[in-house]
């Protein structure tokens, strides 16, 4: 006797689109998960930000006019006097051991550290994400204020041509010397205090980067 045929199981049902079965958090194996569907780079793009350096740049430098202004009113006097010998007139130091051309070098440097400072916690306010060409528009700046400024400075400053000067003033009457920057290495200090202090502010108070996806617990990885 022979047993009955039995017909054989029908064959699982693919899914009417053609793709997988969901998977067991709702999403189709291979399509790409939802935090990652339109992820880019933060902040503006790079044309943005050369541009925004930039316009950093020149205001940090015209910054140069006033500390010219503040270095020529704050520095010291070096003083000179005039003498003639032989019918030529000669200009000499007042007090040899003086130490003034070593605060006129002080003065601006100090004052350069200061603007170094203060332009760099104005930029850090003005945009706190921070990025390469707003640093280099910094440093460029700053560096341009300081020649800025020490041009101004002896502009501003007694007149250069002490011949003349001793000649105004009289033999033997003390005038003051032209201010004169003898460590040329100050022009580099406001630049530096700035990136040193916007490096700091947006090390301590900048933008984090957000926390990297975390895949919900009991959930095997796809």
């Amino acid at each position: 006797m022979t047993a009955p045929l039995t017909p054989p199981p029908p064959p699982h049902e693919q899914p009417s689109h053609g793709g997988w079965p969901p998977s067991p958090t709702g999403q189709a194996y291979g399509a790409p998960a939802s935090h990652d569907v339109g992820y880019g780079q933060d902040g503006p793009g790079m044309k943005t930000e050369v541009r925004e350096a930039a316009v950093i740049a020149v205001v940090v430098a015209l910054g140069g006019l006033l500390l010219g202004v503040v270095w020529a009113w704050l520095a010291p006097r070096v003083p000179l006097v005039g003498d003639v010998v032989d019918k030529n007139w000669i200009v000499y130091l007042k007090d040899t051991e003086g130490e003034q051309a070593v605060g006129v070098d002080g003065t601006f440097t100090l004052l350069a550290v200061a603007f170094g400072v203060v332009s760099a916690f104005v930029v850090f306010l003005v945009r706190r994400r921070g990025g390469v060409p707003l640093v280099v528009g910094l440093a460029v700046g700053g560096l341009l204020g300081s020649l800025l400024a020490w041009r101004v400075g002896i502009w501003l400053g007694p007149a250069e041509d002490v011949v003349a000067h001793a000649k105004d003033v009289g033999k033997g009457v003390t005038f003051s010397a032209p201010l004169k920057l003898g460590a040329k290495g100050a022009l580099l200090a406001w630049p530096l205090a700035g990136l040193v202090v916007h490096l700091g502010l947006t090390a301590l108070f900048g933008p984090r980067d957000p926390e990297p996806y975390q895949q919900p617990a009991g959930v095997p990885p796809v």
